[in-house]
């Protein structure tokens, strides 16, 4: 086993938030466990990651109970599960120890959100001299607001400002950003194309 999925922060906690409904995909769940079933097919280590923000009284809180997996989500039992406190997977977790201990040197990344933790991560474990895989339709994120946008501004307000940057626009930057330079981008469908060559 040379390769690993990492399922990144698809987790209760967003959907608790009120920027659920600006989700780029809703249906990221399912996204997620058609690559999941093919990360298995392939013998691929699956590793799932939560965010948690101990003693913030947030979403993110543990104290809330949404820090765990979209209840839609198909993990099995002995896939590590691991909590990180940073927005990469690997400074505040043993992450790296374990994909070493399988002789991981291969990866695919998922998650929420496309440009933040799952990108970060991405970032990271291309320093550390992983080969990575960006899959940007098991990924999702919201509209980002203009750095001068108030913060206690609502869901409406957010999206009626011009200058809020829309989640396909996020994803395509970040696509840009990565490609090349920190990882290859595929979709779901390519990989699938790729392990039928292959068989």
């Amino acid at each position: 086993m040379n390769r690993a999925l990492i399922v990144i922060d698809v987790q209760e906690s967003f959907r608790a938030s009120p920027l659920w409904d600006t989700i780029s995909n809703p249906k990221i769940a399912d996204q997620v466990n058609r690559l999941v079933r093919l990360a298995r097919q392939a013998g691929d280590l699956v590793v799932w990651v939560l965010h948690s923000e101990p003693g913030s009284g947030g979403a993110f809180d543990p104290a809330s109970g949404h820090v765990r997996l979209l209840a839609e989500l198909e993990r099995q039992d002995g896939e590590p599960l691991i909590h990180k406190t940073s927005h990469n997977s690997f400074t505040t977790t043993n992450l790296q120890q374990l994909l070493t201990s399988h002789g991981v040197r291969e990866l695919l990344v998922s998650g929420i959100r496309t440009e933040q933790c799952v990108e970060t991560t991405t970032r990271v474990a291309s320093d550390f001299g992983y080969q990575v895989t960006f899959v940007t339709d098991a990924t999702a994120t919201n509209p980002i607001p203009h750095r001068d946008a108030p913060e206690d501004r609502t869901v409406a307000e957010l999206l009626a400002d011009p200058r809020t940057l829309g989640a396909a626009e996020v994803i395509a930057r970040t696509e840009y950003a990565l490609a090349g330079r920190f990882a290859t981008i595929a979709t779901i469908d390519q990989l699938e194309a790729a392990d039928r060559d292959q068989a």
